[in-house]
């Protein structure tokens, strides 16, 4: 079982189904092609392990064909794309202290839940 994403026009994940095999053909048609023009929309092949296109589609994710990747949509204003990773990084590193935080945009910092 492999899983694909369907994006729209501008490249967003719109849905994500868990399919056939990618080693198998459907109709003598590679999978994403076909799942594709079954859809009529633009078909990207996912995967959970991240072993393809960086990480796994998700609604709203962006596919970055330069990259090709999926790109979660930004959490924060302040956060900066990890280009190698297609992840979004805060401009702080999580403090390592043991405690819980959450980010704090406002601020632009980690604050402790404690």
């Amino acid at each position: 079982m492999a899983h694909y994403a369907f994006l729209n026009g501008n490249n967003i994940v719109t849905e994500v189904i868990a399919g056939v095999s990618e080693t198998k053909l459907i109709k003598n048609e590679d999978t994403e092609y076909w799942y594709g023009k079954f859809r009529n929309q633009v078909c990207k092949r996912t995967s959970y392990n991240d072993n393809i296109r960086k990480n796994y589609a998700g609604i709203s994710y962006i596919y970055d064909e330069a990259r090709n990747a999926f790109i979660s949509p930004k959490p924060f204003e302040s956060w900066i794309l990890n280009k190698d990773s297609c992840l979004w990084e805060s401009p702080i590193p999580y403090p390592r202290d043991g405690g819980m935080c959450y980010w704090d945009e406002n601020i632009r910092g980690w604050v402790s839940v404690d």
